[in-house]
């Protein structure tokens, strides 16, 4: 059985190997139920099986509400003292005791009357509620065409139960009596429809091993048809439901999976080799399983790609390293097909099939045992960090946000089978690569420089400014002109006679 794979000596190369994946091991220790019940648990169940997380859910439950209780009781004697007491100082002169004791019992009644009303079943309440919405509107089970598939399946149903015979029957009667009920639950929360889908699966089993002696043989045939039946009905009410928050889950996982987007196989230590065909065939037939896990309705069907999906990664596995694989090897190419695949409405299939499936399956065999590995391998998604790839901190928020991504396979490490397209295309992304790194340098010794001559200009301006503020400028009025040397001499007489001109004969 695959499930008991056999180990192998490792050697010292191996060993190190392992070690540098530490952040995707995960033993088969912890993929099992941490009560210690033997089962396989979930990560939606706090680590807990199906079983122990009801058990859990159901003392939780009862513990919230015998607080309630107590809360309420509290409340109730210190309102009826803080009664009592003002009655007493304010109206016993004008009240009789007997018409005090009235007033008080009737004041005492109310009160009990409304906190039962206030702690009555939430089912009544949604039954009273679906009595009122079905009296103002007709039923939407008239008005509502079933699709081809329900009618499908309604009719394979159908014929599977005449094989049957008398309980037959009774299984029919008990599947639409569920149904019935389930519609009138509509204001329920998905964790008590779950709850109620549960016991309703726990119940027909006994049933049938008990009342109708139904072989053992047959019981699961007959679950897996009555949970078809089940929830390819109630499907389009119990997945994705408005009031949870699976929608905005699957966009979370949705985006961190793009970011990852540059994550390569030799990161995750991945054992497999896309380069061999067949192995590359697996690998896209991988893909595919868990793409189509959303098309189907049925939990069970889902888990049906879930495991198809986890026999092909074996196979490539094995034709890769050409021996059998190991749950070390299986868990990192998981994460892989995840992050190539990025499935839609990851998160809200986990949970539908969490809330609904037969929990036998998910407890035990290999549908249980690759459904933990899938929620592990999201989980792990949702909390990779550097360490878990052997990066520094400073590489992975640089890939995380799309600055740079990481080198691509050199050509002279390609077989001699690759074409020379391939190993030129690789070429020509290692130098886009290395121009984008260069030009990203550029933009920053750029930014530098325009950073430091911004500071430098207002360094200037500042000792300009200081110096102003030191030595002010003071501005003196302009110098009258000089005046001519005879300026003032009016009379002229002090002044030499002017100069004759004279001619002297040659």
């Amino acid at each position: 059985m695959f499930l008991s794979l056999t180990l192998f000596s490792l050697n010292r190369k191996k060993m190190n190997l392992k070690s540098e994946r530490r952040g995707i091991h995960v033993d088969q220790s912890e993929l099992l139920c941490k009560k210690g019940c033997g089962y396989y648990g979930n990560p939606a169940w706090q680590g807990f099986c199906s079983k122990c997380w009801r058990e859990e859910y159901h003392k939780a439950r009862q513990k919230q509400i015998q607080e309630d209780w107590e809360l309420a009781e509290r409340l109730q004697r210190e309102e009826e003292e803080a009664y009592a007491s003002s009655q007493s100082t304010q109206g016993a002169q004008s009240l009789t005791f007997s018409k005090f004791e009235e007033k008080k019992t009737n004041e005492k009644t109310r009160k009990v009357t409304t906190v039962k009303k206030f702690f009555t079943a939430s089912s009544r309440t949604g039954a009273k509620k679906a009595e009122i919405q079905e009296a103002k509107a007709p039923s939407p089970s008239i008005n509502r065409q079933a699709s081809i598939e329900t009618d499908r399946v309604s009719k394979e149903f159908i014929e599977f139960l005449k094989t049957y015979h008398k309980p037959g029957q009774d299984i029919y009667k008990q599947c639409k009596l569920f149904l019935d009920t389930m519609n009138h639950k509509r204001d329920l929360s998905i964790e008590e429809q779950s709850e109620c889908a549960q016991d309703f699966y726990q119940n027909i089993a006994e049933k049938l091993q008990t009342r109708w002696k139904v072989p053992p043989e047959k019981v699961e045939k007959a679950m897996d048809q009555i949970e078809k039946y089940i929830m390819t009905r109630q499907y389009k009410y119990v997945f994705c439901p408005e009031t949870t928050d699976d929608e905005k889950k699957d966009l979370a996982v949705q985006k961190r999976i793009r970011a990852l987007h540059w994550v390569t196989p030799q990161m995750l230590c991945v054992p497999v080799n896309e380069e061999i065909p067949e192995v590359s065939d697996m690998v896209v037939k991988a893909i595919t399983d868990i793409i189509e896990m959303d098309s189907k309705r049925v939990p069970r069907d889902k888990l049906a790609c879930i495991t198809k999906c986890s026999k092909h990664i074996f196979n490539a596995i094995k034709i890769t390293k050409n021996e059998p694989a190991s749950a070390d090897d299986f868990l990192p190419t998981l994460i892989y097909i995840v992050l190539k695949g990025n499935p839609p409405r990851l998160q809200s299939n986990i949970q539908y099939i969490t809330r609904f499936c037969n929990p036998s399956r998910l407890m035990t065999g290999e549908d249980g045992y690759y459904f933990t590995n899938l929620c592990c391998a999201v989980a792990f998604i949702e909390k990779l960090d550097a360490q878990s790839l052997n990066l520094s901190q400073e590489d992975f928020d640089r890939f995380m946000t799309g600055q740079t991504s990481p080198k691509k396979q050199e050509s002279d490490s390609f077989s001699p089978d690759v074409c020379l397209g391939v190993k030129q295309m690789y070429k020509n992304l290692d130098l886009l690569s290395q121009l984008n790194e260069r030009q990203e340098r550029i933009v920053n010794e750029a930014k530098k420089l325009e950073k430091d001559l911004i500071d430098w200009t207002d360094g200037i301006t500042k000792e300009v400014q200081d110096i102003v503020e030191k030595y002010p400028l003071e501005i003196k009025p302009k110098n009258q002109a000089l005046a001519a040397i005879d300026s003032e001499n009016v009379e002229n007489d002090k002044l030499p006679p002017p100069l004759q001109p004279q001619v002297y004969a040659g």
